[in-house]
């Protein structure tokens, strides 16, 4: 199998309206064919008009979480299988913020990400540290329990990708040292199921430490978050991942 192309994903997170469709125009226009592989997860009311405006591009959609039935009585939830209904190829799943503000534990995510693939989704299964629990020394054990517990069986190279995003990292403007964010990559394709598995990297990635980060050895790409809803921004994240 031919290794798999490396990957600038985006998580716009709550933020976005039919307006900021403009952004990913022009992100399209700038990377007509991108040397890796370009992801816009916008929240799900953008899904279906981002997946029309970047048509023909070469760039990706994605949801940011998906309930693991494929229907019923669940008010508010979406499937995995409307995500790709409404044109999305990712769903991002198991991120921190979903952890922690809807209490989400491992083993939902990997109920998630069962639907996502029944649905023809890749799934971004992500995990990280908190602050507390790398002063503690913990942060190999927390990330090991998360990888285990968060994915079911079967997990390839084609239907999963995971996101290293340290929660303290996450828009704080901090960053792991290079040192650090080596060594979880290292470890996680050790304890992956297939090392062939993608591996990015998230947390406060910006245009002036995308070199730097991509430099990393294990790192295939990353999950960006605020940085991602300017075009010049992500754009200049993509390049910068396109020289890696």
């Amino acid at each position: 199998m031919p290794k798999l192309p490396r990957i600038a994903a985006g998580n716009w997170k709550m933020h976005g309206l039919s307006a900021d469709l403009a952004e990913a125009r022009a992100l399209a226009a700038a990377f007509p064919e991108p040397a890796v592989e370009v992801l816009l997860c916008p929240p799900a009311t953008l899904i279906a008009r981002m997946a029309v405006t970047l048509g023909g591009s070469g760039l990706r959609v994605g949801g940011q979480d998906c309930h693991a039935s494929d229907a019923g009585a669940h008010t508010g939830d979406i499937s995995a299988a409307m995500l790709a209904d409404a044109g999305a190829a990712y769903v991002i799943l198991g991120h921190s913020e979903r952890r922690a503000d809807h209490g989400e534990t491992s083993a939902e995510v990997a109920a998630k990400v069962a639907a996502a693939w029944q649905a023809g989704l890749v799934a971004i299964v992500c995990l990280g540290e908190t602050e507390d629990e790398r002063a503690a020394g913990r942060t190999l054990d927390v990330v090991a329990a998360q990888l285990a517990q968060s994915l079911p069986e079967g997990a390839t190279p084609a239907n999963t990708v995971v996101a290293y995003e340290p929660v303290w990292a996450i828009g704080s403007g901090r960053t792991p040292t290079e040192d650090e964010i080596a060594e979880v990559h290292g470890f996680l394709r050790e304890q992956s199921p297939d090392p062939e598995i993608r591996l990015l990297y998230g947390g406060s990635v910006k245009p002036d430490n995308a070199d730097t980060v991509f430099a990393v050895p294990g790192v295939d790409g990353a999950l960006v978050g605020g940085a991602s809803l300017k075009a010049s921004d992500f754009g200049a994240i993509v390049a910068a991942l396109a020289r890696a």
